[in-house]
């Protein structure tokens, strides 16, 4: 049965203000050109041909500016003008699976599916086909640390679909079977997933199986219902959380349509980052020889909170040599060094691996690492998609209280060489935490490489 896509007749039981929000909000303006004829006339230029039809050498489009705004309730607002297309994002900073309690495991991955579920008077079907209608597609990610939910649409619609970003979740019961089906399947994919295995090993090995940043996404396939509901309550309040918005032309306007229509939103109290885990240089081994190769992986702590030096840092250990992988999480200040080989290879490329970072790179290469990263980072803002680049908008604000591409560029411009080389010394003095999956037959252990590392 098809719903009629009048607002009036599929909102029957919206609360007052989301109906209020959503019919008051701007629409499209149609402009009708009507042209009865030809119109040629003696006295037209080539250039106007045909009378009425807009220019075809358009003017020159403007850089892109962005702004920045904290609403009372603790919500940050972050925008920018020029993209042709909007993608309008909500980030809860701490609804990933570090901020989850021992009570909780699991609860962050099933939150994830329950975005755009029913809640604040509105079932999922009609959350979905007022995205639909509007040509909106929607997303939600989750990670360690946060969770993010948003849609991309036309510039035009971007601003009437922002209630449904932030609905207070009814936790139907078919919603929540659904969800714990969904989370169910992903933890099936990434627990046979080399990759996402050996990622979960890498943070293992270096804070501990049972740390808050240790402890893998995927590790429980079915939370209870209690938990879900508590960590949803825990965790996504708008007081603390990102709205990053591209493509908005007047971003004053759009800072008062969006408080008044998450006025409804719950707030919560002002979540706080996971407890820091501390470094433990461990060792996580899973030996599976039908993959016929080695994965291997050494970390390290590097500095935190800068994502221009950790990436200037991947950046230097990627130019070290094609067959070594750098990674770098800024956040945690996790930062490590990656290859696959053969299994009888394993020997020579953990010594390549740990080369990579005792060798402090030369200056030289770390002024090529720099124009090669803030070239990189630069390129993602301009040329990416309008999700990732509400994404970048989420994570700078989230990092510096602020957003700007001259921002970005002077960021990488402030890393000094010797910030660098100051980064690779201390890890090169470090006992490294060890992360290996496949045929493990020749992979050195993680006591014999520590003698290497002082």
């Amino acid at each position: 049965v098809l719903l009629p896509p009048s607002l009036d007749l599929i909102y029957p039981t919206m609360a007052s203000n989301l109906v209020r929000v959503l019919r008051s909000a701007p629409r499209s303006q149609q402009h009708v050109v009507s042209i009865s004829k030809r119109e040629l006339s003696a006295l037209l230029t080539p250039t106007e041909e045909f009378p009425g039809i807009p220019a075809t050498s358009p003017s020159t489009s403007s850089a892109s500016k962005a702004s920045v705004t904290t609403l009372s309730n603790g919500l940050t607002i972050v925008s920018e003008n020029a993209s042709s297309t909007s993608t309008v994002s909500l980030t809860f900073p701490y609804a990933g699976s570090s901020s989850e309690s021992a009570s909780e495991g699991g609860a962050a991955l099933v939150n994830r599916y329950l975005a755009f579920k029913s809640g604040s008077g509105l079932s999922s079907a009609i959350i979905l086909r007022n995205l639909e209608n509007d040509g909106a597609t929607p997303f939600a990610s989750v990670s360690k640390s946060s969770s993010t939910v948003g849609y991309t649409a036309a510039k035009d619609k971007a601003l009437r679909l922002v209630p449904l970003l932030a609905t207070s979740c009814s936790f139907e019961k078919w919603d929540m079977n659904d969800a714990k089906a969904l989370a169910g399947i992903e933890v099936e994919e990434a627990t046979s997933n080399v990759s996402s295995v050996l990622s979960d090993s890498v943070f293992a090995a270096a804070y501990g199986a049972q740390s808050a940043y240790g402890k893998s996404l995927y590790s429980n396939s079915s939370p209870s219902s209690v938990a879900i509901q508590s960590f949803h309550q825990k965790a996504y309040g708008l007081n603390g959380a990102v709205l990053a918005a591209t493509g908005i032309d007047d971003h004053e306007v759009f800072v008062k349509a969006v408080e008044a229509g998450l006025i409804e939103s719950y707030v919560g109290k002002a979540a706080s980052a996971a407890i820091a885990s501390p470094f433990i240089s461990g060792e996580t081994r899973i030996h599976a020889p039908s993959t016929g190769s080695a994965h291997v992986a050494l970390a390290f702590q590097g500095p935190k909170g800068s994502t221009p030096l950790s990436s200037i840092i991947q950046t230097c250990i990627d130019l070290s040599s094609n067959a070594i992988t750098g990674f770098t999480n800024p956040s945690t200040g996790l930062t490590g060094v990656y290859a696959t080989c053969a299994p009888s290879d394993a020997v020579s490329a953990t010594d390549a691996l740990c080369g990579s970072i005792t060798t402090v790179p030369s200056a030289d290469i770390i002024t090529r690492a720099i124009v090669l990263a803030k070239k990189q980072a630069l390129l993602s803002l301009d040329s990416g998609s309008s999700q990732n680049l509400a994404l970048k908008m989420t994570e700078s604000v989230l990092e510096t209280n602020s957003f700007g591409f001259s921002n970005v560029a002077a960021a990488y411009d402030d890393v000094s060489v010797d910030q660098v080389q100051a980064a690779f010394s201390v890890m090169s003095k470090s006992a490294p935490a060890v992360a290996a999956v496949g045929d493990l037959s020749y992979v050195p252990y993680q006591g014999s490489l520590v003698s290497r590392f002082s």
